[in-house]
C-alpha cells in the first residue's frame, strides 16, 4: 500500500536454547500506515516484545521483510542499521530508562549528541521536546526528584526530540499508576492526532489499548 510507512511481509522469529529450536513469530504479516496508532496487545509470551523489536531495528527475522519507510530493514548491516535506528525510531519503554546523574535536560539531549546540531539548537529542541510532554518547569530536576508519570514524560520527552519517523512503545504505562498511565496514554494520544506520529505499542492493559486507532492481538506467535 503506497501509505503503508511500515510492512511487516512473511515475518518468523525462533530463538535458539542450545540445540532445540523455540518459535516465537509464525508467519507474522501487517502494514501499518502513516499517522497510525496500532495497539499490540496479546497474553505474556505471545511474541509482542520481539515484533515491536523487529519493526524497531532491534533484531532480525529469522525468515521475511521488514520494511520501513521504504527501506527493508533486514537487509541493512549492524552499522547501518544503528544509523537508520538513530535517526528514524524513538524507543519508550516501561522502566523509563533515565541516567539518574543527568537531568531531565540531559536525559532529553542524549539522542542529539549524536546528530550535527550546535549546543543551541539541542537546547532549542530539548526546551520544545519537554514543553510538549508538559515538563517545560522540571528541566534541571533529576529523576529522583520527578514521579514515576514525570519520568516516562522525560523518557517519551527523549523519544520525540529528533522528530523521529515512528515511536515504539512497549509496556509505556506498565510502571504507572492509574492516573500517571491515563496521562501518559492522553499524551501518547495527542502526539498521535496532533503531531501526526506513527505509533506502535505494546501494552497488555486494555485502558491503554483504547487510545490506538487499530488492535492487534497476538497469541503462540499467531496475529489476529
Amino acid at each position: 500500500m503506497s501509505n503503508s510507512i511500515i510492512q511487516v511481509q512473511n515475518v518468523s522469529k525462533s530463538y535458539w536454547r542450545d540445540s532445540l529450536e523455540v518459535p516465537v513469530l509464525n508467519d507474522i504479516s501487517i502494514d501499518v500506515h502513516e499517522g497510525e496508532f496500532l495497539g499490540l496487545m496479546g497474553p505474556s509470551g505471545s511474541g509482542k516484545t520481539t515484533l515491536l523489536n523487529l519493526i524497531a531495528g532491534i533484531d532480525r527475522p529469522s525468515r521475511g521483510n521488514v520494511i520501513v519507510g521504504g527501506i527493508d530493514i533486514t537487509k541493512l548491516n549492524e552499522s547501518n542499521l544503528a544509523k537508520w535506528r538513530s535517526r528514524h525510531i524513538g524507543f519508550v519503554f516501561q522502566f523509563y530508562n533515565l541516567l539518574p546523574v543527568l537531568t531531565a535536560f540531559e536525559n532529553v539531549e542524549l539522542p542529539l549528541l549524536l546528530t550535527s546540531l550546535s549546543k543551541a539548537e539541542r537546547k532549542k529542541h530539548v526546551e520544545l521536546s519537554l514543553d510538549v510532554v508538559g515538563l517545560g518547569d522540571r528541566i534541571h530536576h533529576y529523576p529522583k526528584q520527578l514521579s514515576g508519570g514525570q519520568e516516562q514524560r522525560v523518557a517519551i520527552a527523549r523519544a520525540i526530540v529528533t522528530d523521529p519517523t515512528l515511536l515504539v512503545a512497549d509496556e509505556p504505562t506498565g510502571d504507572l499508576d492509574k492516573r500517571s498511565a491515563e496521562e501518559i496514554m492522553i499524551l501518547l494520544e495527542r502526539l498521535n492526532t496532533e503531531f501526526k506520529k506513527t505509533i506502535v505499542m505494546v501494552t497488555h492493559d486494555p485502558r491503554a489499548a483504547e487510545k490506538a486507532k487499530v488492535v492487534h492481538h497476538l497469541d503462540k506467535g499467531e496475529l489476529s
